[in-house]
């Protein structure tokens, strides 16, 4: 993407989120950096960075194979595991944390070693986040350049690709689903077919409002709402043209169930296929393998994988 048809670059700031780290992040501790990241250099943009058909890769603990799909190896690259026997589909899964440096794809590891026991294909992606060199419009070119690593990977069928992100990873599951009609992100290589949010931020403008995070949409984005954010606000890119599914706990105290309610009614009445299914327990309670909520999940897959 060319430098003049892409939004200006934030000034980032970060804010705890998970564990222990919530109740400071309630007093709206943050760090500004520079725009270009922490250090002050700049690094070059997933998609400006071609996807070579012969992407590095390397197995690991547990045989999943590292993707690298850009140049920094700390924050670009994704973990593939595979199922032993034929796969059902891709599912990409996208962590949460408020779009934050401090919470990585370890969060997502046991979804995807849950989703491998099911015969599903996991794809956890780590991406660049505020304040290891994140923001917009990098974070979002880091999770399309990791959708479409997948291109690269000759043995994974790219027919059935579900994205599954919890919080801020909801966010960027169902933007992943929006970008084929989104001109600075593509072409798209490998097609979103449909998505899952797990108590997902879809109404950003909304979000930052209720001053979720303790600012952090704002603090993602770089400023108040423009008229840009129409290229990252699920909410704003109604009706798409996959189906939708959100998941959301009841008592949900960090992402409101009404940021899945105010999507799928305004997704519904625009015509999409979007449903919202509301599960006991709290804002984690999605994530977690063990529960009901988990259950309801692997169920609304099968649906979306037809």
């Amino acid at each position: 993407m060319s430098p003049s048809s892409r939004p200006p670059r934030p000034v980032l700031g970060r804010r705890t989120l998970l564990g222990g780290g919530l109740a400071a992040g309630a007093l709206g501790v943050g760090a500004a950096c520079s725009p270009d990241g922490p250090s002050g250099s700049s690094a070059p943009s997933a998609l400006e960075t071609p996807v070579p058909d012969d992407l590095p890769t390397g197995f690991g603990p547990d045989r999943v194979q590292r993707l690298d799909y850009g140049p920094d190896r700390e924050t670009q690259f994704a973990e593939l595991r595979r199922t032993d026997g034929p796969s059902k589909g891709v599912v990409v899964i996208v962590h949460g944390g408020f779009w934050r440096s401090q919470y990585d794809l370890s969060l997502g590891q046991p979804l995807s070693a849950a989703l491998v026991d099911e015969g599903w294909t996991a794809l956890n992606v780590e991406y660049r986040r505020v304040g290891n060199g994140g923001g917009w419009p990098e974070t979002f070119d880091d999770v399309a350049a990791a959708v479409d690593a997948l291109a690269g990977v000759d043995d994974v069928d790219t027919s059935t690709v579900l994205t599954l992100g919890h919080s801020a990873g909801g966010h960027l599951a169902v933007w992943l689903a929006a970008r084929p009609r989104l001109e600075p992100w593509r072409p798209v290589r490998v097609p979103i077919t449909g998505a899952v949010s797990q108590a997902g931020v879809l109404d950003l403008v909304g979000a930052h409002e209720a001053g979720l995070g303790g600012g952090a949409v704002e603090q993602f984005l770089g400023g108040p709402p423009s008229d840009e954010w129409r290229l990252v606000d699920p909410l704003q890119q109604l009706p798409l043209d996959v189906p939708v599914r959100c998941v959301h706990g009841s008592g949900d105290d960090i992402v409101p169930l009404g940021q899945s309610e105010t999507y799928v009614e305004a997704a519904r009445a625009a015509g999409a296929d979007a449903a919202l299914e509301v599960v006991e327990g709290d804002h984690f309670v999605v994530i977690d393998p063990a529960s009901e909520a988990w259950r309801v999940q692997l169920r609304l897959l099968e649906e979306l994988r037809g």
